[in-house]
């Protein structure tokens, strides 16, 4: 049982059965209450720089594919490091991949912001290794 939640999870993903999935997942751990799923790097940097009450949304925890049309997760990471602070995630940005090449997941940790790589779909083990790790808290 969590002792409290996350504020909230973005997930990025052009894959409408691997969100749901991932959302469900996520829900079911009782690990957030707000889950936001954009479709495409372009849509997260938009989601990411908008602002409610001049407050831009700042989730907790990214989940970022690799493999999308248009803008890819290693384009959307580019972006995404020139956003200032208040646009970024507050923590962890996590690729997830199909792909268990070793040259993403070398490529991913050039970039500072990438906390994690992890191969699709998530599971129990994976979330409850990402909590620990940068959520002691929250466990």
């Amino acid at each position: 049982m969590m002792k409290k939640k996350l504020k909230n999870v973005l997930l990025i993903d052009d894959s409408e059965s691997d969100n749901f999935y991932h959302a469900r997942k996520i829900r079911k751990m009782g690990i957030t209450d707000n889950i936001h799923i954009c479709y495409g790097g372009q849509e997260a940097l938009d989601y990411l720089k908008s602002e409610l009450e001049g407050v831009h949304p700042q989730p907790t925890l990214i989940f970022l594919d690799i493999n999308m049309p248009g803008m890819n997760g290693w384009e959307f990471l580019q972006e995404y490091e020139k956003l200032e602070v208040a646009q970024q995630g507050e923590i962890v940005l996590t690729m997830l991949s199909n792909s268990i090449d070793q040259r993403d997941r070398t490529r991913a940790h050039e970039f500072k912001t990438v906390q994690g790589f992890y191969g699709k779909p998530l599971n129990d083990a994976y979330l409850t290794s990402i909590l620990e790790k940068h959520f002691p808290e929250f466990i």
